[in-house]
């Protein structure tokens, strides 16, 4: 989903598998969410990621006052790795194409300073999952050799 504007209060709870960029959420975004992808380019509302135990989001901390209003219980937020960055820059600039948002005009048009203010919101236990299938996948690898 591809919203040029603010979603409402709730955005994405229980989402379990949508990816979606958005212009900023209200209270409670991505509250319990299991699995997909969110990115956020503007504010959230207070409470964000609350129960967040799956999925990934990404958020445009502009401001940097966006862990005010994250609910760190179950996630920890991180700066973007490479893959991360291309991920949200081919989301962007996806959302743009459909939506033609200013606003994603203006992140794609300062991308290179732009993109060291977003954030990863990752579940803490999601990444143990991610973690322990890599190394299953690993090790099917070496078994094949």
């Amino acid at each position: 989903m591809f919203l040029r504007g603010i979603a409402g209060e709730r955005y994405a709870v229980r989402n379990s598998g949508a990816t979606a960029v958005v212009e900023g959420v209200g209270d409670h975004g991505c509250e319990y969410m299991t699995k997909g992808l969110i990115v956020v380019l503007g504010k959230t509302g207070r409470n964000f990621a609350a129960g967040m135990s799956g999925g990934v989001a990404y958020v445009l901390d502009a401001d940097g006052q966006f862990p005010r209003s994250c609910n760190k219980g179950m996630v920890e937020l991180e700066a973007l790795d490479e893959d991360d960055v291309k991920i949200v820059h081919d989301l962007v600039r996806k959302h743009y194409d459909l939506t033609e948002s200013k606003l994603a005009w203006r992140v794609l048009s300062g991308w290179k300073e732009i993109a060291k203010k977003f954030v990863r919101v990752m579940p803490v236990e999601y990444r143990k999952v991610l973690a322990a299938q890599h190394l299953d996948n690993d090790a099917a690898k070496l078994a094949s050799i």
